[in-house]
């Protein structure tokens, strides 16, 4: 293939490096869990 469309973890594995995507995806779920409330709350008022 002359052009290769690069999706997930092919995308950022190829940006960042082998791991990069499940970092990633780590630091989301981190995040996640400590703003659970505040995001919760921001959802709440523009549901």
């Amino acid at each position: 293939m002359d052009n290769e469309l690069k999706v997930a973890n092919e995308f950022w594995d190829f940006l960042g490096g082998q791991g990069t995507y499940q970092e990633l995806l780590d630091i989301f779920e981190r995040i996640g869990i400590e703003l659970r409330d505040e995001i919760d709350g921001y959802f709440a008022e523009h549901a």
